[in-house]
């Protein structure tokens, strides 16, 4: 039996490594001007694809990690620079994601390199599923996708929200209803190639955090994608709604529960994201306590500081290892019998918006200035309680799968 540890390898160790040289250099350093200027940062996003950082032979690498901390591990130190910029690198990543899990090989090999560009022309790709009147509840979403059998063409009609690269996308993967009888059974995925008539960007969001990330409405009217544009292939389709079907007249929870298996198994990356950024406000502030001196002495020398220092890394270090045990899970084929993925998200984001807010309290009137990274740290890491799911839907999903019970 293999001996248990908690300690990375040499490989991981050098990555790590890696990545965090990349964040202290380069991000962190960029991190107030595009918070401030509210635009995608490419210049940053064209650094990391001349290192490889930005590309998806990296995060394969660490998707395929057999211990499953590779992606925990490097969304950690990403966003540990700066959670706005991270996050427009890793944010195509969800859209390549969508087509390795539901595309054919010749799909992959077509639209993901499309994704990226390369370190020359970099490219970013965005992923459309949130609808306005359909975030958690994905059995409300009402973006249609109707095939037109005689041109081989699937029309796309809706508008998709809270899109990561919407509307400045070189491809858009698109989710929409195929058939609205048998909730997220009847989900589709499209892709929508580069200039396609009918998809463009509506509204920008300008938002409380991660301003660096570009998020939009994107609008679809009467958007026509070739037959070869739908993820998977038709025959997959149309077997796969047939089998949905008659699992709806049998007992539609557990259709419900397969859904619920590949959101939960998604959920300890974002967790990661939070864990990179309570991190660094907690270093801020552990560093300003040490060097910061009232009546005579570092401020640290207080109980009252001392302890939420305490108090702001163990909660850390908690967090960590609940996302750690999440992904090890995932990777490993384990189930989630205890809604471990969303234990993990759950703890993550709320010590994520804890710890900032601790930071700023500690730094006291400079903490609440643009002039030190607290500030904008703390606005930051309000979306984790946020997206993927909000920590009310963690809090139901866990409930229920605990219980057994159809919790509202």
């Amino acid at each position: 039996m293999a001996e248990f540890t908690l300690e990375l390898n040499d490989d991981q160790k050098q990555v790590k490594e890696w990545l965090h040289g990349f964040a202290a250099d380069v991000i962190r350093p960029a991190a107030a001007e595009w918070d401030e200027r509210e635009e995608t940062p490419w210049p940053v996003i064209q650094e990391a694809a001349k290192v490889g950082i930005y590309s998806l032979d990296f995060y394969a690498q660490q998707f395929f990690d057999p211990t499953g901390l590779g992606i925990p591990m490097a969304m950690e130190e990403l966003f540990w620079g700066d959670a706005g910029i991270a996050l427009s690198i890793v944010g195509t990543g969800l859209a390549a994601v969508g087509v390795l899990a539901n595309g054919t090989e010749e799909q992959i090999g077509t639209w993901i390199p499309q994704m990226y560009g390369d370190a020359d022309d970099v490219k970013v790709a965005a992923f459309c599923s949130s609808e306005p009147d359909a975030g958690s509840d994905v059995a409300s979403m009402r973006t249609r996708a109707f095939y037109d059998e005689a041109k081989d063409e699937w029309v796309l009609n809706g508008t998709k929200t809270w899109a990561t690269n919407g509307g400045i996308a070189n491809v858009h993967v698109v989710v929409a209803v195929v058939d609205p009888d048998i909730g997220s059974k009847g989900h589709a995925s499209f892709i929508v190639p580069p200039d396609t008539p009918g998809l463009s960007q509506g509204q920008k969001f300008k938002k409380h955090g991660i301003r660096a990330s570009h998020t939009a409405e994107v609008v679809l009217e009467d958007v026509r994608v070739p037959g070869h544009c739908l993820l998977g292939g038709k025959e997959k389709l149309d077997e796969r709604l047939a089998r949905a079907r008659e699992r709806a007249k049998a007992g539609g929870e557990r259709v419900k529960n397969a859904a619920m298996a590949t959101f939960e198994a998604s959920r300890p990356a974002v967790g990661a994201m939070a864990v990179g950024t309570a991190r660094a406000a907690y270093e801020v502030a552990l560093d300003y306590a040490k060097t910061r001196s009232q009546f005579g002495r570092p401020i640290i020398d207080n109980q009252g500081i001392a302890f939420q220092l305490a108090d702001m890394r163990t909660r850390i270090d908690a967090a960590r290892l609940l996302v750690w045990r999440a992904s090890w899970m995932a990777t490993t084929g384990k189930p989630f019998t205890s809604a471990e993925g969303s234990m993990s998200k759950l703890y993550a984001s709320e010590t994520a918006r804890d710890v900032t807010a601790q930071a700023i309290q500690i730094l006291g009137g400079n903490g609440f200035t643009r002039e030190y990274p607290v500030e904008r740290m703390h606005r930051d890491a309000a979306i984790y309680t946020i997206f993927e799911g909000t920590s009310e839907i963690q809090r139901l999903v866990i409930a229920r799968t605990l219980s057994g019970m159809p919790i509202r």
